[in-house]
């Protein structure tokens, strides 16, 4: 059997193969980054750093994911692994180093989940009592005071959404694409409909005096810098917002080994993914800044009623939509919070999948169900998620921002250190030919030091107990209290799984698949060095199957 069967053979996991195409992929995709959850708890927030230029933020915001993009597409060629961060961190710069990488995208996709089951449950709650309303009392609003007001109930409901989704991911990947059409489609048009309404009644004179003309200014970054008020911590602050946004385009890549045509499929997925999703937000960020502006009015973008509540389509659905339209904003939000509850699941379960596989966990964790999905590593990823949920929900009342600043921290974490992998692996043919210097030195390098500025700088600035949403513990700011938990806790796996599996530990026993000679055969703008090329140039210690 030749080296580059052994590889293939060593990926192969026991997930359902070529079940997904593009579209689906895209819609997985989408619905991973959740567009509407993500306007609704960022909006209010990136408004409060950067006041009328959230669009600048926007794309400015893209140029980092772009690069760090092109970092994941050039390893997804030489190594297509539904492990991704983990397998490549380790096939390229040792096991440890892969074991943290697949630790931060394990950690910050868990605790998300906590956060898209609060939303969930706030709209479906905000639902059902829109409909009470309309069959019957004008003044119902028990679900919505009681998941508010009371933490029992709001724990209960969090976790029962955070269960429900972990058996739908459990039972069919494939399930999973086709219950992510309707809901994508249904929260693009919904919320599409909401920005084309703000937009028309801004321009007729029926919106908030306190609106504002559209600019071509809220779209330049300079004039972020220079307009009074703001300055460089601003346009930090706004892109550690940024960062958050446009994370979960690589949930694509996650199922490569289940994607027809896995060499092109995942990467021309992510392309189209990032690319709607800009224009998504965009648009809507511009039609909320013209309806409503960016004071602190009663309908302003940082007004009390949305910074409290953390939630811009809960207060302004109804003055832009009407009181029968706005059942479709609520809705929207519902579905993209539970389309992305779900279609989360599949990035930590195939990266724990794999490291089982592989032998950084136990192997349990590579066990596959019957239906073909990580079974396991779902199910332990819905545990962990409700048990975080459970414990933090008591100790902030503003869970949803906390998680969401600590979140962005570990993807700056993971997408950083994945990106400087992707410059590692490829050390050795850099200047083989122009197309190489960019792809697999440059842009993802220049991805990988913005990240991990990011990073750095986000945990020093977390430790103020006014970050965030101000909680904090004895002055310390709770998001650097979570942060470090989590980052230690992986430490500690890390040092654990390192003494009960030291085989995967040693490099030159670690079964991680080689696979960059594959590129060469399916790619032909693809140029990967084989393992003979490798050592004839004086690379070290290769990986080598058990």
């Amino acid at each position: 059997m030749s080296a580059k069967n052994k590889d293939r053979q060593l990926s192969q996991k026991g997930l359902a193969k070529g079940s997904i195409g593009l579209i689906g992929a895209i819609a997985i995709g989408i619905s991973c980054i959740a567009p509407d959850y993500t306007m609704t708890a960022t909006l209010g927030g990136a408004a409060g750093e950067v006041k009328q230029f959230v669009p600048s933020i926007v794309w400015l915001g893209l140029v980092p994911m772009l690069f760090v993009a092109l970092g994941y597409r050039e390893l997804n060629r030489a190594i297509p692994d539904s492990g991704t961060s983990f397998t490549w961190g380790a096939r390229a710069i040792g096991p440890r180093f892969g074991w943290m990488t697949g630790w931060g995208l394990i950690a910050s996709t868990i605790v998300v989940l906590a956060s898209l089951a609060q939303i969930a449950a706030v709209f479906l709650f905000e639902t059902i009592d829109w409909v009470i309303r309309l069959l019957g009392p004008k003044d119902w609003y028990v679900l919505t005071d009681l998941n508010s007001n009371q933490v029992w109930f709001n724990v209960l409901a969090v976790v029962a959404l955070i269960v429900g989704a972990t058996w739908f991911c459990y039972h069919d990947i494939q399930l999973t694409a086709r219950f992510q059409y309707v809901m994508v489609a249904f929260q693009l048009v919904a919320v599409f409909i909401f920005g084309v309404i703000a937009v028309v009644k801004h321009n007729n004179g029926s919106g908030p005096e306190y609106g504002m003309d559209f600019s071509w200014e809220w779209f330049n970054p300079i004039a972020l810098i220079t307009h009074p008020g703001l300055d460089v911590s601003a346009l930090i602050s706004g892109l550690t917002v940024a960062v958050f946004i446009y994370w979960g385009w690589d949930v694509v890549l996650t199922i490569t080994e289940e994607t027809k045509d896995p060499q092109k499929t995942p990467g021309r997925a992510a392309a189209w993914t990032i690319v709607l999703i800009t224009i998504y937000y965009l648009f809507v960020a511009t039609s909320a800044i013209m309806f409503a502006g960016v004071g602190t009015e009663e309908l302003g973008l940082t007004g009390e009623q949305i910074t409290d509540g953390e939630n811009v389509f809960a207060v302004l659905a109804v003055p832009v939509m009407g009181q029968s339209l706005a059942i479709l904003v609520f809705l929207a939000i519902l579905s993209s919070s539970l389309a992305s509850l779900e279609s989360t699941f599949v990035s930590p379960a195939r990266t724990m999948l794999a490291m089982g596989h592989y032998g950084g966990l136990g192997r349990r964790f590579a066990r596959t169900s019957r239906f073909a999905t990580p079974g396991t590593a779902t199910v332990v990823a819905g545990s962990v998620a409700a048990g975080y949920y459970a414990i933090m929900r008591p100790i902030s009342d503003n869970v949803l921002t906390d998680t969401m600043y600590t979140t962005a921290i570990f993807i700056c974490f993971y997408y950083g250190l994945t990106s400087f992998a992707a410059v590692w692996y490829f050390r050795r043919q850099w200047f083989l030919s122009f197309r190489n210097f960019w792809f697999q030195l440059f842009f993802p390098l220049v991805g990988g030091l913005f990240l991990a500025f990011m990073f750095v700088h986000e945990v020093i600035a977390s430790m103020s107990p006014t970050y965030g949403t101000g909680s904090n513990i004895k002055g310390v700011g709770l998001v650097f209290i979570l942060s470090v938990a989590i980052l230690a806790v992986g430490v500690g796996l890390l040092i654990y799984n390192n003494v009960r599996r030291p085989d995967f530990f040693r490099p030159a026993t670690t079964s991680i698949p080689v696979g960059a000679a594959e590129g060469n055969d399916l790619d032909p703008h693809f140029h990967a060095l084989t393992d003979a090329e490798l050592d004839r140039a004086g690379a070290g210690e290769d990986f080598a199957p058990r």
